[in-house]
């Protein structure tokens, strides 16, 4: 079994818990899917596209109860990424934790599965 991760405001978490489903965030809407990251990409991620950004939570996700609408499609530098068409049930996340940050700044992740 397979886990994908979201890296995601809290605020936005929890207007999802009540509905059921995540839609995404601003970005994933303007692009037209979920992003996703491996456990590899996921801190190369919150980097790029969250270094500024605190109050985030790191959700797991297993990738096998998103089928088919789970596509993996080259992103940066050519990797595959796992982008979600459609909403992300609720019913196929296995954790949900708060994305520290470090005195430098970095986020802190807990060990992930791959």
């Amino acid at each position: 079994m397979a886990t994908i991760y979201k890296i995601c405001g809290q605020a936005a978490w929890r207007a999802a818990a009540s509905g059921g489903v995540f839609l995404g965030s601003a970005a994933d809407a303007r692009d037209g899917f979920i992003h996703f990251s491996t456990a590899g990409q996921v801190a190369e991620t919150a980097a790029k596209h969250f270094a500024q950004e605190s109050d985030l939570l790191l959700v797991a996700v297993n990738a096998d109860a998103l089928r088919p609408s789970l596509k993996w499609e080259p992103s940066r530098g050519g990797d595959l990424f796992p982008h979600l068409y459609g909403p992300l049930p609720l019913t196929a996340v296995r954790w949900t934790r708060p994305l520290p940050r470090a005195a430098d700044g970095r986020h802190l992740f807990p060990e992930l599965e791959p």
